[in-house]
């Protein structure tokens, strides 16, 4: 992709909106929204400063996501996968982290984290051959980031891989019913060749040892960070869902009046759903800031990830409320209510933002030293 005019994330989240409907039903971002992300500065947030990049944190990029998914939840998505995405080249050795910034930081990369292929050691590097499918955004991307499974001694490891455009194909394959201008198609790749400096052990990511950088952003185990990633545009869905059902909902009371019996259900549903959307992003908020501030730790590595699988779920249950009020007309196709609505289902299925995995883990992290030793 080549390097766009500088823009604004508001004047993103409006090229983002205009389209939106368009990607839903065409199962892609149109290429002028993709490179508006780029131009906003999604695709350089995380990259290091010494590579031109933004150094950026957690809760900025939690702003700019929201509001981008305010009008497009799919152009969201895209966006701050993109972000976490570039986020992971910090972990590649200095070589391989010049080769993937040459051209300068705004890289648009695609990330495959569940390990789909695999790799063979050869002179130099590897070899890798693999399927991903549920790429976000791979169409538009320059890199990938994927990952693979290689056989270390008596067991296997995953590492990922950096691959550039001309070594990887795109599989349409993504017909989904939510979320679907991600154009989240499958990456393939085979018997491609890609050098030691452009691989590195999923450990490091996990546990946050970036090569040359010690900003917390790029220090941040994996599950302190990742939860605000995913759940970002979820923030923004709910905001513009409830923003779809205000316009729609204010006529309707119009008819009779603010004091009619019949607009209670109506008055109760916006004051419940704002809150619970107010919430949310309290939490989200904390688990971002807690990211920025590098507060790392095991209290923090397992209530980040519940407070936003929690956020999340309180988004689902608010515009559930809404969907739930909003009349036939809310589920018509013209509308976006039924699209955030369908979005926001969609996100809060991925595995990244399950409730009871995390709420599980923060749960035994409470309780467990008041527990008495067993007999």
């Amino acid at each position: 992709m080549s390097p766009p005019a500088a823009l604004d994330v508001r004047e993103a989240a409006s090229i983002a909106a205009r389209h939106a409907e368009e990607a839903d039903t065409g199962r892609l971002l149109h290429p002028d929204v993709a490179e508006a992300l780029v131009g906003a500065g999604f695709a350089r947030h995380f990259v290091p400063a010494t590579r031109g990049g933004h150094d950026g944190g957690a809760v900025e990029l939690l702003e700019a996501v929201a509001e981008v998914g305010q009008e497009c939840a799919s152009a969201a998505w895209c966006a701050s996968l993109a972000a976490g995405a570039a986020r992971m080249g910090v972990f590649l050795p200095e070589e391989g982290q010049a080769e993937l910034w040459a051209d300068g930081p705004d890289v648009f990369m695609a990330g495959a984290l569940i390990p789909g292929g695999r790799a063979e050691r050869v002179a130099g590097g590897w070899r890798l051959t693999g399927g991903w499918d549920f790429t976000s955004g791979v169409d538009h991307s320059d890199w990938a980031m994927a990952a693979g499974v290689v056989h270390d001694g008596d067991r296997d490891r995953a590492r990922f891989f950096a691959i550039p455009r001309k070594d990887y194909l795109v599989k349409d394959t993504w017909f989904n019913t939510g979320m679907r201008g991600t154009g989240s198609n499958t990456l393939l790749v085979d018997d491609v060749f890609v050098p030691a400096s452009r691989s590195f052990d999923r450990e490091d990511m996990l546990r946050g040892h970036a090569v040359g950088s010690t900003s917390p952003c790029h220090t941040a185990p994996l599950r302190a960070i990742s939860g605000t990633l995913f759940a970002a545009p979820a923030l923004g869905a709910a905001r513009g869902a409830l923003q779809a059902w205000s316009r729609t909902a204010a006529v309707r009371v119009a008819r009779t009046g603010l004091d009619a019996a019949e607009n209670r259900a109506i008055l109760t549903a916006a004051a419940h759903a704002s809150v619970e959307v107010d919430v949310a992003e309290v939490l989200l908020c904390r688990a971002a800031r807690t990211c920025d501030r590098g507060e790392f730790g095991k209290a923090t590595e397992v209530r980040s990830p519940y407070d936003c699988a929690a956020a999340v779920d309180r988004l689902v249950d608010a515009v559930e409320r809404l969907f739930r009020t909003a009349g036939s007309r809310g589920q018509l196709a013209t509308e976006p209510l039924q699209r955030f609505w369908r979005d926001l289902h969609s996100m809060a299925s991925h595995v990244a933002l399950q409730l009871d995995p995390p709420a599980a883990a923060y749960g035994r992290h409470l309780l467990e030293p008041l527990v008495p030793d067993q007999p």
